[in-house]
């Protein structure tokens, strides 16, 4: 008897401590160095994908912000401070997200705190260590390109430009293998769903690959935005061209009169 007390205890305990509900949202924002009465706007993209628009705005006080919030699924937003150029991205979803804005270098600030942001900070890391050879030609040469520039000295600029085709080339390949990967190995997380939207965007994509990938994904992603737009896309990948003949075995439709 004792035992079931102590369970139940422990269940109340737990329960009182969530502070998000189903399908509710808490932003827990820290802005050290910030001063107070700076806003703090969360925006996300409009229905047509063309902009950005604001979803709620907060000021700091005592170097912290608060949100709160009802969402339904995951999906992608951004955080700006006012005065900074930069922006924060983060994805929205069920739980309490942790945010702590870095106020000399918006693009180190850190989110943290559910599912879905851990593993979009953990797959940034991962493509940034992919695509470092490319920004370390960049930084490196930066100096001899503008020198070249202004100098008019084609061999220069050609001999570069050459290099750093190559070297974009081979981190593409490489930054894609590694979304398919990341894919595959994540049927859970809302930018496998987002990846695969993104691989159906391009003209040579493997359909059959998208299709496997797509499949693999949990049910409720299936669900979301960009998971019924996968569907869609495949669908419509799928269908024979318009005036293409018909495969061997299958009938032509009979012309109507």
């Amino acid at each position: 008897m004792k035992k079931i007390i102590l369970l139940l205890s422990a269940a109340v305990v737990l329960i009182s401590c969530s502070k998000v509900g189903k399908d509710e949202y808490i932003i827990s924002g820290t802005a050290t160095g910030i001063e107070n009465g700076k806003t703090i706007i969360l925006e996300t993209q409009d229905a047509n994908g063309m902009g950005l628009i604001a979803k709620d705005t907060v000021k700091v006080e005592n170097g912290k912000f608060e949100m709160k919030g009802s969402i339904t699924e995951p999906s992608f937003y951004t955080i700006q401070l006012e005065g900074a150029q930069a922006k924060i991205p983060f994805i929205l979803e069920n739980g309490e997200v942790t945010i702590a804005i870095n106020k000399d270098s918006i693009q180190k600030s850190k989110v943290s705190g559910t599912y879905n942001n851990d593993e979009y900070v953990a797959f940034n890391e991962e493509i940034t260590k992919v695509q470092k050879k490319l920004m370390d030609f960049q930084t490196k040469n930066m100096q001899a390109m503008n020198t070249a520039q202004q100098t008019k000295d084609t061999v220069v600029i050609n001999k570069l430009m050459q290099e750093f085709s190559k070297i974009q080339e081979e981190v593409g390949a490489a930054s894609k293998a590694k979304y398919v990967t990341y894919a595959e190995t994540h049927p859970k997380a809302f930018i496998s769903a987002l990846i695969i939207q993104g691989m159906l965007n391009d003209p040579t994509a493997d359909v059959a690959k998208s299709e496997k990938l797509y499949n693999s994904l949990e049910e409720s992603l299936k669900k979301t935005k960009p998971g019924i737009a996968i569907k869609a896309k495949l669908a419509e990948m799928k269908m024979p061209a318009v005036g293409a003949a018909p495969a061997v075995g299958v009938p032509a439709a009979v012309e109507a009169k």
